[in-house]
């Protein structure tokens, strides 16, 4: 108990420090990213910056990636990209991890973060998930932006479920533009995140972060009457992953999590 008062200081200084790192990047880079956001043909140039700034919070942040990649990636071909969210910090591993670009859809609310938000508008599909006109919109802009390599990718969750909940039952959004472009599904694995970075302030501390890419699921040749069967096979592959790791299922309360977790149907 007294190890982990004398540990509160440090705590308060790293995550403070997250926040200095990311705000004091952006401003850094904002020239550059003002240019590069301007057309969307620099949007593969705009990647590759992106990943430099990612690298620079993740590892800034004395975190590592130990990667398990059951396929590799095609670098000519569009993917579908669906991981479990558990922290702040998974879209900045998503980001090291592929090389290609990768399209986020993400949610309109996160716009209205400053600094961040006016770029997050530029180059993030975002979706309204009360507007079926918002909705509508996503389809016509993954199919324009969905070519040479170009990927997307969703946290089917919606959401950063609360700690003591493994896995939050998934939306429709992933799998419907997934079998609406025929794009395979990448399912990948964050156990440690949500230990290392979770939203608790005064919890976490560097580390490695494991991450599973697991084999892909394709979809071509299914049509919408297969979204639910889609979405149930990648949200058991994720969620038996993350219950078969002892270090993962450590740091969450099981009874808790059976109490109020509901598997989608």
């Amino acid at each position: 108990m007294l190890m982990k008062f004398l540990k509160i200081p440090f705590l308060f200084i790293w995550r403070i420090w997250f926040y200095v790192l990311i705000i004091g990047s952006i401003i850094l880079i904002s020239p550059l990213l003002l240019i590069l956001t301007a057309k969307e043909e620099y949007y593969p140039t705009f990647w590759k910056l992106i990943r430099v700034w990612a690298k620079v919070l993740v590892y800034g942040m004395g975190f590592h990636l130990k990667i398990q990649n059951d396929q590799v990636l095609d670098r000519n071909k569009s993917y579908m990209f669906c991981a479990n969210h558990a922290s702040l910090m998974d879209p900045f591993v998503l980001i090291v991890l592929s090389k290609n670009p990768i399209v986020f859809v993400g949610k309109k609310e996160l716009v209205k973060i400053p600094i961040f938000g006016f770029f997050y508008k530029k180059v993030v599909i975002m979706v309204d998930r009360n507007s079926p006109e918002s909705r509508k919109k996503v389809y016509k802009i993954a199919k324009k932006r969905l070519k040479n390599g170009t990927s997307m990718a969703i946290f089917p969750e919606g959401l950063v479920p609360t700690e003591n909940v493994v896995l939050a039952p998934f939306k429709n959004g992933a799998f419907s533009l997934a079998i609406e472009f025929g794009v395979p599904i990448v399912p990948q694995v964050y156990y440690d995140c949500k230990r290392f970075f979770s939203w608790d302030f005064f919890k976490g501390r560097p580390g490695f972060f494991r991450i599973h890419q697991h084999q892909f699921i394709e979809t071509k040749g299914l049509n919408r009457e297969d979204i639910p069967h889609l979405k149930q096979q990648v949200f058991n592959i994720i969620e038996t992953d993350l219950l078969s790791d002892t270090k993962y299922m450590k740091d969450t309360n099981r009874e808790n999590n059976e109490r109020e977790f509901k598997s989608p149907v």
